[in-house]
């Protein structure tokens, strides 16, 4: 059993919102001094799947595939001393600037490399962007199904059995391999990198690969080949105004409250 799982580095979401700075002319967010860098929430659950499954299975190969610059290196470091056994980090300049269409041409390419494969996991969207489309547009390229939001995942038989998380509950879907899923917040906490597989994630080798590796074009990739074009991105303006009403006693407030709200016309 080979699964693949796709991560991606991003800012920290946990971060201050004071902390984000965008250049409106260039369109793009400016990183704060000194702020972090981790993995994207939903592909660390990604990876929990995928260790889940070679704990049911009592074995599996999980390769860890990023793009991104040198230092999402780090990124592939945190994956491997979870339990993964290796990663390969696609790292071009040719890759920059690209948008979901085009990462997911070039996750597509590596994973085609990687085969043969049984299974690729991916987070259900990416913490930064939020557009979720690169599971199932790595599955398009790949001429493969796709499921999504999976709350939980299990190998058996030649296929997989997944389990979708709905609005309103869930929904069974049993597909054969090999196969993408996208994996949700649902499926539950990732689990913590234990001393052991840390210092054994030092010797587990990371492969960087670029476009010529590939075999892809400038032109097919990161800002030449994107499909997205942002034509603004700013910080929405903030004027709210707090005003604190007066009363003797909490029955004046009140009156006095039930006084604004109808000069503002909300009552």
């Amino acid at each position: 059993m080979h699964i693949v799982v796709c991560i991606k580095q991003t800012p920290d979401p946990e971060m201050a919102p004071s902390q984000f700075r965008v250049d409106e002319e260039a369109g793009t967010a400016i990183p704060w001094p000194g702020s972090s860098l981790v993995p994207s929430p939903f592909d660390e659950q990604a990876v929990e799947a995928a260790l889940r499954i070679r704990d049911t299975l009592g074995e599996a190969r999980i390769t860890l595939v990023c793009l991104g610059p040198e230092q999402a290196r780090a990124t592939l470091k945190a994956g491997l001393a979870l339990g993964a056994d290796q990663g390969v980090l696609l790292s071009d300049a040719a890759f920059e600037g690209g948008d979901g269409a085009t990462t997911a041409v070039v996750l597509a390419r590596a994973i085609a490399k990687l085969a043969p494969f049984d299974l690729i996991l991916a987070g259900r969207q990416a913490a930064d962007t939020d557009a979720g489309v690169v599971g199932c547009g790595v599955a398009e390229l790949l001429d493969l199904a796709a499921v999504t939001l999976a709350k939980d995942v299990a190998v058996e038989d030649g296929g997989a059995r997944v389990v979708r998380a709905l609005a309103d509950g869930t929904e069974t879907v049993e597909a054969p391999l090999p196969l993408v899923v996208t994996v949700s917040h649902e499926l539950g906490a990732p689990r913590h990198a234990s001393l052991r597989e840390t210092m054994r994630a030092a010797k587990k080798p990371i492969e960087a690969w670029s476009a010529s590796d590939l075999d892809l074009q400038p032109a097919e990739v990161g800002r030449a080949g994107a499909r997205c074009v942002v034509e603004r991105l700013f910080v929405p303006a903030s004027d709210v105004t707090c005003e604190f009403v007066e009363g003797a006693t909490a029955r004046d407030q009140a009156a006095a409250l039930v006084e604004r709200l109808r000069a503002a016309e909300v009552l």
